[in-house]
């Protein structure tokens, strides 16, 4: 799905040639300690660009005092952009900014060719990555609430009087009006399919409770090797490449930790800074699975040297998404990437997750640390549950169903006489349910 109508999948020598500008803000005040430069910015945006296979002619930074009303940046940079299009004969230029509608349309004209902002760009690349029905309406509907903000008096067949209605005529639709009420009326039919997609998922969550598998959820920056990991732990062929946003769909799978406890591992799609506000409204749905994790792993790539501004962007997104103090005592940090690394940052980095009980350093293709993680998912998950044993009778068949439906059976022995002894993990919900249902037939397992 193309969400500017313009063609950039042609590959090999026919490839879409391509600008790439980032435009920094001077005089800005630095929101961190760890908040990133110029040049860091700008090899972000043609990772992006890369992502729908563009071939990038030129990149350059444009500082910037104040924006403009009409073009954002300043006529003397538009003058020299103009030069370089027409010198590289490029079809697109990417602007690594957000840009206003008219901002859009008069660079487009200034330079004779098509431009996309970071937004539209980032539109651009889920909209290849999205595969299910669900990721595909989220991305229609951010294109589509992105677009109708694009429907300015710029083109004259929007100009175009449509037919009255009625008795009376009257002057009838602009081609603009009607293209206003399609996408208003494809924005509702969307929002009303993703209600749909909502409801569903929650049954799938009360579901996931009746067998009471804890979720474990990753989390991180695009391309911090969540999908690598993922495949790692679950023996999966999820789609993991060097690539920003590889994964846009989420993926769930069972895996068993060493102690034989099973849990529900959950990719999802990847953070990245500035990340526009409709996007997150969009896959809110998806992102909110997060916060109902029982753990977090937030995949962190240690090898990159923006890890804590990529770092913050992930936090600053599960704020925006809810995230309680309570959610942020069940995140395990994961610091991956380090084959990467060289014997000093090993040995570092190793020095530092020591000193943290809530750090795991790991290599998603080496496998190393990853027994260590798992570890740390098991204390994680113990502090949440507890072991207890049930003794019932021969002819308490409700009392076995429910310990199934509410517990995690993790032993079964049947005596002569017929009764039968459960060990079985229970959340402190269920507990205090059990108690009240067992009484004295249920004990804590020392």
């Amino acid at each position: 799905m193309s969400t500017s109508g313009f063609d950039f999948k042609r590959e090999g020598p026919e490839a879409t040639r391509a600008i790439v500008l980032h435009v920094e803000r001077k005089n800005q005040k630095a929101t961190s300690a760890f908040d990133r430069n110029a040049s860091s910015k700008l090899q972000e945006a043609m990772g992006l660009a890369d992502a729908i296979d563009l071939e990038i002619e030129l990149a350059l930074i444009a500082p910037l005092v104040a924006p403009r009303p009409a073009t954002y940046i300043g006529s003397g940079k538009v003058a020299e952009i103009a030069a370089k299009v027409k010198e590289t004969e490029t079809e697109l230029v990417v602007v690594n900014a957000q840009l206003s509608p008219i901002q859009q349309r008069n660079l487009e004209t200034a330079w004779g060719c098509k431009v996309l902002d970071r937004t539209g760009l980032i539109l651009e690349i889920f909209g290849r990555r999205a595969s299910t029905k669900e990721g595909s309406l989220q991305v229609e509907l951010a294109h589509l609430q992105y677009q109708k903000s694009r429907l300015v008096r710029s083109w004259t067949h929007l100009e175009r009087q449509r037919g009255g209605f009625g008795f009376l005529g009257g002057p009838g639709e602009s081609q603009l009006e009607a293209d206003r009420r399609l996408i208003e009326e494809r924005i509702s039919k969307i929002k009303g399919d993703l209600e749909t997609v909502v409801k569903t998922r929650e049954l799938h969550r009360k579901g996931r409770e009746r067998v009471p598998y804890p979720i474990v959820s990753l989390v991180g920056y695009t391309n911090a090797g969540k999908s690598t990991l993922f495949n790692k732990l679950t023996n999966a062929n999820v789609f993991a490449h060097d690539m920003l946003f590889a994964t846009l769909d989420p993926t769930m799978r069972n895996v068993v930790l060493p102690s034989g406890r099973t849990i529900i591992l959950s990719d999802t799609v990847g953070f990245i800074s500035e990340l526009p506000t409709s996007l997150i409204a969009a896959f809110r749905a998806t992102l909110e699975e997060v916060l109902a994790a029982d753990v977090i792993l937030h995949v962190r790539d240690v090898a990159h040297e923006e890890t804590e501004a990529q770092a913050i962007d992930v936090y600053h997104v599960l704020t925006e998404l809810g995230l309680s103090d309570e959610n942020r005592s069940h995140i395990i940090e994961v610091w991956n990437k380090s084959d990467l690394l060289d014997a000093n940052g090993q040995a570092g980095m190793a020095a530092k997750s020591d000193r943290r009980a809530d750090v795991a350093l790991v290599s998603s293709l080496t496998g190393q640390g990853i027994d260590h993680l798992l570890d740390l998912v098991e204390l994680k998950l113990a502090k949440t549950s507890t072991l207890y044993e049930i003794t019932l009778g021969a002819a308490d068949g409700a009392g076995l169903a429910w310990a199934h439906k509410r517990g995690e059976v993790i032993d079964r022995l049947v005596y002569e006489d017929g009764r039968t002894k459960l060990t079985l993990r229970l959340d402190p919900e269920s507990a205090g349910q059990a108690a009240a249902k067992f009484g004295k037939a249920m004990k804590e397992k020392k």
